[in-house]
């Protein structure tokens, strides 16, 4: 009988489909033939803006929307993130995993493709693929990398290296001097300039091609006076920097010194490309520690808040905030108030769910509704015009 009512149902499937060929079978909805959904034809409406000079892209590892919450609710009900009107959600998906990481995800941004976990600058197939950074410089743009990770890790090396695996950090920090990146702040210091894998002393490589290092030992990050006729390195940490709870506190300068910076680098009608990572999110969500996370959530949304402000100043400046994944299943549960969250999660890895972006300035209105990672990459290429 059973398989008399699936053969029923499978004949009714195909009928309603030859009157309509709209009509798909969703295969993610289960193995029913019965299960239909009607898939929709809209033309996109063609958007017309003022193309943005300068690109700011700034990354949270880990920030989904109870990130979000959490840090507006331990912030007197606020964040600067509320200042954006444009907003979307992106799929997170990678190549070969419902559930990616920092790296696939990474790469969707720098070089629009899907890829495998793990995977830096290259696709599925491992062949490199170039990356935003790349094409920014190769239209005269100034460009710069800012992160609370190492500046191997895997978010900012996927805009500026191309391995297949992104635990291979002294390759990553290798393809650094084959670019002209004007400016990258972030730690790993011990992977340019105590190298297991070679004799290289990257640190004296990059003084020897022009650029002004700094690091953690040498001088104070705060009292550093930095020249755009330079090209400017600054090594936070030796490996991974501390967190803000333990009194890292270079994020919302570091932002400020980059877009002024790289202002004054790009004089010229060129411009700049910049990524800027708050890293530690993600870390807190894999520690399931919620405190973790929200104070790491106030350091990026300052760091936002004065990004913002160039970019009201500027007034050619695309702003787009986003995140590659959700980390922890991290919810906020009843019995919450403002000042205290009763908070849960399900995991202490990445999750599915679908993730925010936020656009402000000019192109912003390319940014709002639902669509694949990848699409950002393509957004900020047509918003700024290569």
């Amino acid at each position: 009988m059973k398989n008399k009512q699936i053969l029923f149902l499978a004949l009714i499937s195909s009928f309603v489909l030859s009157c309509n060929p709209s009509l798909k079978i969703d295969p993610a909805l289960g193995e029913s033939p019965g299960v239909l959904y009607e898939a929709v034809d809209l033309r996109e409406t063609p958007v017309s803006f003022k193309k943005p000079k300068n690109i700011i892209l700034m990354i949270g590892d880990g920030m989904g929307l109870t990130q979000i919450t959490a840090g507006m609710y331990r912030h007197q009900n606020k964040l600067n993130l509320e200042h954006f009107k444009v907003i979307g959600l992106h799929k997170s998906y990678a190549s070969n995993s419902l559930i990616t990481d920092s790296a696939a995800g990474a790469t969707a941004f720098a070089c629009g493709v899907k890829t495998y976990n793990g995977a830096i600058g290259v696709d599925a197939d491992t062949i490199p693929q170039k990356t935003l950074l790349e094409e920014a410089e190769e239209k005269g743009l100034a460009t710069g990398l800012v992160s609370t990770s190492t500046i191997v890790h895997a978010t900012p090396a996927s805009f500026i290296s191309h391995v297949p695996s992104r635990k291979m950090y002294e390759a990553i920090a290798a393809d650094f001097l084959k670019t002209e990146i004007d400016l990258f702040i972030g730690g790993g210091k011990k992977y340019f300039d105590r190298r297991e894998s070679d004799d290289r002393n990257l640190y004296q490589e990059l003084e020897q091609k022009g650029y002004a290092v700094s690091d953690y030992f040498k001088e104070d990050f705060f009292k550093l006076s930095v020249s755009a006729k330079q090209n400017f390195v600054y090594f936070t940490a030796d490996g991974d920097p501390l967190p803000v709870a333990n009194g890292r506190n270079y994020l919302p300068g570091a932002s400020k010194l980059a877009v002024e910076f790289l202002k004054e680098k790009s004089a010229s009608e060129n411009g700049f490309f910049l990524m800027i990572e708050g890293s530690q999110i993600d870390w807190g969500g894999h520690a399931n520690n919620s405190n973790y996370i929200i104070t790491e959530m106030h350091d990026f949304d300052r760091s936002i808040g004065e990004v913002l402000k160039f970019a009201q100043r500027d007034k050619e400046t695309l702003v787009v905030v986003t995140a590659d994944h959700e980390t922890g299943g991290y919810s906020i549960n009843s019995g919450s108030t403002m000042d205290s969250l009763v908070t849960a999660f399900t995991t202490d890895y990445h999750t599915g769910t679908m993730i925010p972006v936020f656009a402000y300035g000019p192109g912003a209105e390319l940014f709002g509704g639902i669509y694949e990672n990848t699409s950002i990459y393509h957004k900020i290429k047509r918003a700024a015009g290569f």
